[in-house]
């Protein structure tokens, strides 16, 4: 497996390799299938809206399928998902596509090409590495938080899922086609030397650096690691000063 770095090198700062990402992979994915397993499958879950324990099972199950269909058909195109269809075990079917995504991500190099979701990402197994890492902590906050049980969330891999959002899913909504807004917001993280600018167009992948000491904007976020990625994540109330409205353009789901 291509072990070079995959994030920004910076002083201070750990580089992420796909078999680090990995490993995340497989505590946060052990920690959501055990949260899942004690909780009634009816029952709602306040972080996203709508829900049952059951559907967002189902989400994650499908969303492994997704990072595994890349992963193992190497496509260098966006792929049309496949029709769903009704799910009577939640469980089961998360168990299913669990071991396989687990599969293609160790077997997968992380320089291996394949069809990303971002512009502002190259085509490289690697991105959906960092992808399976940071959305299976996102679900095992969701469902623990539910049962009122929260792991803590490592400071590193915190600081890593906010400059995977910042630097990546947030172009991919652009890509996306929804309506963007102007600004410019410095995100730093007071457990690390983490400080990004972002400076964002309408219509145009966001513009994402390393901050300068010092550095003003319209909008600021600061936080701990963990604190930030929960709030860009809308799991937590935002904490920034400055334009609240750059602040929000900020978050995702």
């Amino acid at each position: 497996m291509c072990e070079r770095a995959r994030t920004r090198r910076r002083v201070g700062v750990p580089v992420w390799t796909p078999s680090r990402w990995l490993q995340v992979f497989a505590e946060q994915s052990a920690l959501f299938r055990a949260a899942v397993q004690r909780a009634d499958p009816g029952a709602p879950v306040p972080s996203c809206p709508g829900w049952t324990f059951a559907e967002l099972t189902v989400h994650v199950a499908r969303f492994l399928a997704q990072v595994g269909r890349y992963l193992t058909t190497r496509s260098s195109i966006q792929l049309r998902p496949p029709a769903p269809t009704p799910v009577t075990d939640s469980l089961a079917l998360l168990d299913e596509e669990l071991a396989a995504a687990t599969d293609a991500l160790a077997t997968t190099p992380g320089n291996r090409p394949v069809w990303t979701f971002s512009p502002a990402a190259p085509d490289l197994a690697w991105v959906w590495h960092r992808r399976a890492a940071h959305e299976l902590n996102l679900r095992r906050w969701d469902a623990q938080a539910a049962l009122r049980e929260l792991t803590p969330t490592d400071r590193d891999q915190a600081a890593d899922a906010v400059d995977e959002l910042l630097g990546t899913l947030l172009a991919a909504r652009v890509a996306a086609g929804e309506p963007g807004r102007s600004g410019t917001a410095v995100v730093s993280a007071l457990d690390g030397p983490h400080r990004w600018f972002v400076r964002m167009t309408p219509g145009e992948v966001p513009s994402v650096r390393p901050a300068e000491p010092g550095e003003v904007a319209d909008a600021q976020l600061t936080g701990r690691a963990d604190n930030l990625v929960y709030q860009l994540r809308n799991r937590m109330r935002l904490t920034g000063t400055g334009e609240v409205e750059v602040l929000r353009a900020l978050r995702m789901s």
